[in-house]
């Protein structure tokens, strides 16, 4: 995530995929790309052609909210993406300093002994988790990068049947939450960008935080899980959120589920937690 120019970066990405046809615009002849020219982006928005150029160069950043509100409607964002364009054009404020993590949380994650349950950042930095959630998957222990995990760790591909959608779903979410203008956040995009998969779906400039969904799982010791995500939010920290991971009760996950969180296999599967006071 380079922080140089993130507004031009996204409208560049977005107006390319805009067709002419959806926004009933009429192409006639051969054209040199596949969505809107910036002309055409300039038209639909109100603006002029040299203001838009300034804008996707970089060399206004801020423009104002009624502008803003044209640009949704001209590229056609959903909610997500247009709650991401106006923060791109804020004026900039002082980065989100990290909360402190609360013991009364880690507390609160072990009294759910059958529910794997962790925490993470804005970064997808897994903070910490209870036991449930460390068999479920080594990627949930804490000190792993979520994101990096589900592009540089081969077992991610094994444990995630429907990876392809994980990957884009993770690439979006990490869009949507992360903070362009915390360095280490730069780090870390700037390592997966030598990742193809993840440098693809980088480029694309989806936004879509993570939701309430149902995540499948193929478990080395447990077979096939089909779990629902719950996605909680930390009161007075506005950085992490508690993801909880539920099976339908009484069906075939619930009892695999179970049978992995067994004592005797609970413990060939979890470390010593990490957490922070």
């Amino acid at each position: 995530m380079t922080r140089d120019n993130l507004l031009g970066e996204f409208l560049q990405a977005r107006r390319a995929r805009v067709r002419p046809g959806e926004v009933g615009l009429v192409s006639y002849g051969r054209r040199r790309v596949t969505g809107l020219r910036r002309d055409e982006l300039a038209r639909l928005a109100g603006v002029s052609v040299q203001y838009l150029t300034r804008l996707e160069q970089g060399v206004d950043r801020h423009p104002s909210p009624q502008v803003v509100d044209a640009l949704t409607t001209a590229l056609r964002l959903d909610l997500d993406a247009a709650s991401h364009l106006r923060a791109l054009a804020a004026s900039p404020t002082e980065p989100l300093k990290p909360s402190d993590f609360r013991v009364e949380v880690q507390h609160l994650l072990d009294s759910w002994g059958s529910t794997p349950a962790y925490v993470r950042d804005r970064r997808f930095d897994v903070l910490t988790a209870n036991k449930a959630a460390m068999v479920l998957s080594p990627m949930y222990h804490p000190g792993h990068n979520l994101v990096r995990d589900v592009f540089l760790d081969p077992a991610a591909r094994s444990l995630f049947p429907d990876w392809p959608d994980i990957a884009e779903q993770t690439v979006a979410a990490l869009r949507a939450t992360a903070d362009p203008r915390d360095p280490r956040t730069a780090t870390l995009v700037a390592e997966l960008q030598h990742h193809d998969d993840f440098r693809s779906l980088w480029a694309r400039h989806d936004v879509r935080p993570s939701r309430n969904e149902t995540k499948r799982f193929d478990h080395p010791d447990a077979g096939h899980l089909t779990l629902r995500r719950q996605t909680l939010t930390v009161a007075g920290a506005e950085d992490q959120v508690i993801i909880v991971y539920q099976p339908e009760p009484g069906s075939a996950s619930a009892d695999a589920l179970a049978g992995l969180l067994q004592p005797e296999t609970a413990a060939s599967h979890a470390p010593t937690r990490r957490c922070r006071d």
